[in-house]
């Protein structure tokens, strides 16, 4: 059980921000006429790009709409509210509204060493890789919130320890979130809507990445395996290796299979991998399905598609999708020239996202970001060359 002072806190906006109020980038003077004028901009697929010195936002067909400078490598990822993009910074996750007067606001949600952002359900949980801090808030009122100048209500949960972590929170309140230190990381704890630990499990290390199946199982990836989340209780599927590392995972709420990345050697170089873990979280088993020859992928280029199907931009250029029931290989198609894995992992190389039907790519050799039709493989739209090359991607 956790003592009282690791119980979550709820932070008033005021003091998140550390003043009463924030200048939003570009905001009207009257806060309710810009939240009507720009949430029309919400319904309109928005595309957040990174480059070194800026984050570009492009439209629907790919056009660059807004141009912010930003120093340094950054992160993006979606703010779970179908409008805003969280954008690391060193002061945390810095606001970025994509709606259609695209801004990248004052509003930062405060953190040191800023790490993943997980969207599920209502909330988004924030983790501070400095602190093993965990900020949780419901994103429907983010857009008010950053309207009128401040932040949204947010709780906060203290680990026992700073690590690179992550954390998801659960439709009943339930927040599980990594156990660690900065030297190695072990499992995940589960911590009731008032803050005490109800269920832990150390049987994960290196614990990283994480997701949310059918039936709301959560599932975390290991270097031997996974990590599963049911009813209150952990279990854990052993990878077919005794080696087998999972470090990122996509999922659907309509597929039993979480799907990941897959090594199951310690001592390879490089960023590039060439299988698939298929981790059936109903039948408790853990399989792996093979890229083509001599094509490999990394971290950046795993995606889940409109049917469940597991969808993967390979070194190739091409788009190969999965059935993640058998790993059978489904389709292939071109997009994109050849490309070589990255040398640092922080380093520009081609990045996947797929939304509905659409798969979008990025080739960081012609500065252009493409817009491929999965049920076709038909490219439907292409940017112009950005003004930098494009690193991480994300879209709202």
């Amino acid at each position: 059980m956790t003592s009282p002072s690791k119980r979550r806190t709820a932070v008033a906006p005021a003091l998140l921000l550390g003043v009463a109020t924030l200048a939003l980038t570009g905001c009207s003077t009257d806060p309710a006429e810009d939240r009507t004028e720009r949430a029309g901009g919400a319904d309109e697929t928005r595309v957040a790009v990174t480059y070194d010195g800026g984050v570009l936002v492009l439209d629907e067909g790919l056009r660059v709409v807004s141009d912010d400078p930003i120093e340094g490598f950054t992160r993006v990822n979606p703010a779970g509210d179908g409008r805003h993009v969280l954008v690391t910074v060193p002061e945390g996750f810095r606001v970025l509204d994509t709606a259609s007067d695209p801004a990248l606001t004052d509003a930062v949600f405060p953190a040191d060493a800023g790490g993943h952002a997980v969207v599920h359900g209502d909330r988004t949980t924030l983790f501070a890789d400095g602190t093993g801090d965990v900020t949780a808030f419901d994103h429907e009122d983010l857009a008010d919130a950053v309207a009128d100048g401040t932040l949204p209500d947010v709780d906060t949960t203290r680990s026992e320890t700073a690590h690179h972590g992550v954390a998801i929170e659960l439709e009943d309140g339930t927040l599980l979130t990594t156990i660690g230190t900065e030297e190695s990381r072990s499992g995940v704890r589960a911590l009731d809507d008032r803050g005490s630990e109800v269920a832990r499990s150390e049987a994960c290390p290196g614990v990283h990445g994480e997701g949310t199946v059918a039936d709301e199982v959560a599932v975390f990836g290991c270097e031997d395996g996974a990590l599963v989340y049911r009813d209150g209780t952990f279990t854990k599927i052993d990878a077919p290796t005794e080696y087998g590392r999972t470090g990122n995972l996509f999922t659907t709420d309509s597929s039993t299979v979480a799907v990941g990345d897959f090594n199951d050697d310690p001592d390879s170089e490089g960023y590039l991998l060439d299988q698939l873990a298929l981790i059936d979280t109903a039948q408790g088993t853990y399989e792996t399905a093979d890229m083509p020859e001599g094509v490999g992928f990394t971290f950046r280029d795993l995606a889940r598609g409109p049917e469940d199907e597991a969808v993967v931009l390979g070194s190739d250029g091409a788009l190969h999708t999965f059935d993640v029931a058998t790993g059978e290989r489904l389709d292939t198609f071109p997009v994109i020239d050849a490309w070589e894995g990255p040398v640092e992992w922080q380093d520009p190389h081609p990045a996947l996202k797929v939304v509905g039907g659409t798969a979008f790519v990025t080739d960081p050799a012609t500065k252009t970001v493409h817009a491929v039709e999965l049920a076709s493989g038909e490219v439907v739209a292409s940017s112009d060359e950005l003004p930098g090359v494009p690193n991480e991607i994300a879209v709202a």
